[in-house]
């Protein structure tokens, strides 16, 4: 036993130096702006790379998307705590209950391409909820640019802690819903992947926590590894350095506590790679849509695995 401690604690304080030096679970999302600002190929090339694949929406084509959507979507309030957050629902079109999952947006607000991405889970057959954790902060309805603008100063003034408890309100209302099986995943991206790990590790042996799948965020630290024992599913650009290299030393910690994380590095795909499959140009781009090819099926083949 006493051999045992001394592999996992050496283990984590890998990880631990891992995450002193490339980033923490404040993800400042650096690099996602190089990722996302060149030039869009044309509508008639993402619609055939996007739909024919069932991909998520990039973020240039999140509001199209949503527009022609056949599916259901509505605004809730859903009580957390002493107070309330604002999210956004979307219902699968099935005849027999579906599973939940929970959305954790990027450091830039309860986007579009968020909605976007909760409409691609319903359409794939969960019930798909994303709550806005930056309710009473921020104007709800914005548009992409004014969240993109406003949301990353105004999310480092968020409590970890009032975070969770909206996540666990927001799971609550959603598998109550009479047409919610009793159980859920969670899903982040960027600094919401991150909350998604963390969240993980905040709901430690709930067996209604199925399942999470972390997009290029930052892992936990190491003293809150133990605690996560839902499967773990990470998701991570090959030239996103500050992110990807923190993988290794949560994998050796995760495998020493025998817990599930499997993940993939994609080559050359950029940090926040599934938001800017179609708006890069060259290689870049490229990169960024093979990965999101690959990744997207993967987190579905995930959530179904471990939910259904």
């Amino acid at each position: 036993m006493t051999h045992i401690r001394l592999t996992f604690l050496a283990l984590a304080a890998v990880a631990v130096a891992a995450c002193a030096k490339h980033g923490n679970a404040a993800d400042d999302h650096s690099g996602h702006e190089s990722a996302s600002a060149q030039s869009p190929v044309s509508s008639a090339q993402r619609d055939s790379m996007q739909e024919a694949a069932d991909l998520p929406a990039g973020g240039a084509d999140a509001q199209a998307r949503l527009a022609k959507s056949p599916r259901h979507g509505e605004w809730v309030i859903v009580k957390a705590g002493s107070d309330s957050v604002r999210a956004w629902v979307v219902y699968p079109q099935v005849s027999t209950k579906a599973p939940v999952v929970v959305i954790v947006h990027e450091i830039f607000g309860l986007s579009n391409w968020v909605r976007a991405v909760a409409d691609q889970l319903a359409a794939d057959g969960f019930i798909a909820i994303a709550p806005d954790l930056l309710t009473g902060k921020i104007a709800p309805n914005l548009d992409d640019s004014t969240l993109k603008a406003q949301g990353p100063a105004l999310i480092s003034t968020l409590d970890p802690a009032a975070v969770q408890r909206d996540l666990d309100a927001v799971a609550r209302y959603a598998m109550a819903l009479p047409a919610a099986e009793r159980k859920y995943g969670i899903v982040g991206f960027c600094w919401g992947g991150g909350v998604s790990f963390a969240h993980a590790a905040h709901a430690g042996t709930s067996p209604e926590l199925g399942a999470a799948v972390v997009y290029y965020g930052v892992p936990p630290k190491p003293d809150q590894l133990p605690n996560v024992h839902a499967p773990v599913l990470g998701l991570y650009g090959g030239t996103d350095a500050r992110i990807a290299l923190t993988v290794p030393g949560t994998d050796s910690v995760m495998k020493a506590l025998g817990r599930t994380y499997e993940h993939t590095i994609f080559p050359g795909a950029a940090h926040g790679f599934l938001r800017a499959q179609t708006q890069t140009d060259g290689s870049i781009m490229k990169a960024n849509l093979d990965a999101t090819r690959q990744a997207w099926p993967a987190t579905i083949a995930w959530f179904r695995k471990y939910l259904k």
